[in-house]
């Protein structure tokens, strides 16, 4: 166990730490096009039905009464769910 704890963990740290400057490093040599961030495009309402986007915050946001109705006030006494 002092074997694994004095050479092997040191040198794991060390080639993680390696791995992770040479991925970050990695972009010096992408062409300039590509070491940009991604561009930000609007989505338009209609795009967004088309690829079925999942809702926004804000629909969400305005459904929250009724989601949270059972968390705030408890479940109704006739509820199929029955403690036991």
């Amino acid at each position: 166990m002092a074997v694994f704890r004095q050479y092997i963990a040191p040198l794991l740290v060390v080639l993680v730490f390696l791995l992770a400057l040479v991925a970050v490093s990695a972009r010096i040599f992408l062409p300039d096009d590509m070491a940009a961030p991604a561009p930000i495009e609007d989505i338009s309402f209609d795009a967004a039905h088309r690829l079925s986007l999942p809702p926004t915050a804000d629909a969400l946001a305005a459904n929250a009464p009724s989601l949270l109705d059972a968390l705030v006030h408890g479940l109704p006494d006739e509820s199929p769910i029955a403690p036991l």
